[in-house]
């Protein structure tokens, strides 16, 4: 019980950030002990073989820089399958074209209404820069696929098709179509994307087909040896990535990273050790809670994978 004892952190010039994730290990701290056991955890899935591994993430963060980090890992290849929500397609496609804005929490939000501009917590998103050119891009797109005699497409190929024709290098769906990474909106109808297809689809014969993204992910999940995710904040991502995983007995690997909280029973402040009950995490699975802000703790993740990844 009293083996590892904890010890200071020694800072120094030049100090990269895995050198201070790996003192976060011996200073331990609260959530500094966390992620640190999220950057092995997390390494020992990227380097198992024989694992799927799943990365599912909500829309906001999209929004903000941790796009790119997020880019980063699709470009690295650390992950094989993606789960998302429609507001990510809604933010990578528009960023490719159009700036947000850095803001504050206390700005007034009707000032901002008067001057055509949505604030998604202290980033600000003038209309132009979301609304306008989704409506844009995805108009030229969905002519394009109807044209060529697309009547019907799942979310995967859909997500394929908007990287390939709509997104330049800057986008993680650009990104995730380079690398063949699979990815998957099970909310599709639930943002500006959804809009612009349900509103295409008025004067055109033209569906989602939802079912073959069931099939695809229920072929991935069962025949995989092993499935590990990294899953960050909550909602329909996060649960359609274990609702899955459950029917093969659950995530070998796991690393939750959300600042919900617990004790509402919402699915998205719901630890890995609920998910166990619930055959969605394996009882002796590797996994970790880290609580915090993505847009924060995500960086430093990624960025000491990357060094232990290239040494």
């Amino acid at each position: 019980m009293l083996k590892d004892a904890v010890e200071d952190f020694e800072l120094f010039e030049g100090m990269s950030v895995d050198d201070l994730v790996m003192q976060m290990e011996k200073a331990w701290g609260f959530t500094a002990g966390k992620l640190a056991t999220s950057v092995k955890i997390l390494e020992r899935m990227v380097d198992d073989t024989d694992c799927v591994k799943f990365l599912s993430f909500p829309a906001n963060i999209v929004a903000t820089g941790t796009r790119g980090v997020l880019k980063e890992v699709v470009k690295r290849k650390f992950v094989d399958v993606i789960v998302t929500t429609c507001g990510t397609l809604d933010h990578d496609i528009a960023r490719c074209w159009k700036k947000y804005y850095q803001g504050s929490f206390l700005m007034d939000d009707a000032e901002l209404r008067e001057g055509d501009i949505s604030r998604l917590g202290n980033v600000l998103v003038p209309n132009e820069s979301y609304g306008i050119i989704i409506e844009e891009k995805m108009k030229v797109l969905l002519q394009s696929l109807w044209d060529e005699g697309v009547r019907e497409i799942s979310t995967r190929q859909l997500c394929q098709e908007m990287g390939r024709r709509i997104c330049n290098e800057s986008s993680i769906l650009n990104c995730a179509e380079k690398q063949n990474i699979p990815v998957y909106v099970p909310g599709i109808t639930d943002g500006a994307v959804g809009y612009q297809i349900w509103l295409f689809s008025q004067n055109h014969d033209f569906r989602i087909d939802l079912l073959k993204d069931e099939g695809e992910l229920s072929d991935i999940a069962f025949t995989a040896k092993k499935t590990g995710a990294l899953i960050i904040g909550g909602g329909i991502s996060k649960h359609h990535t274990i609702w899955w995983n459950q029917f093969r007995d659950g995530l070998d690997y796991a690393i939750y990273l959300s600042t919900a909280v617990e004790w509402d029973g919402s699915l998205s402040g719901a630890r890995p050790r609920e998910a166990i009950s619930w055959r969605k995490i394996k009882e002796k699975a590797d996994y970790v809670m880290v609580e915090g802000d993505a847009s924060v703790i995500l960086p430093m993740i990624v960025c000491s994978l990357i060094t232990r990844n290239t040494e």
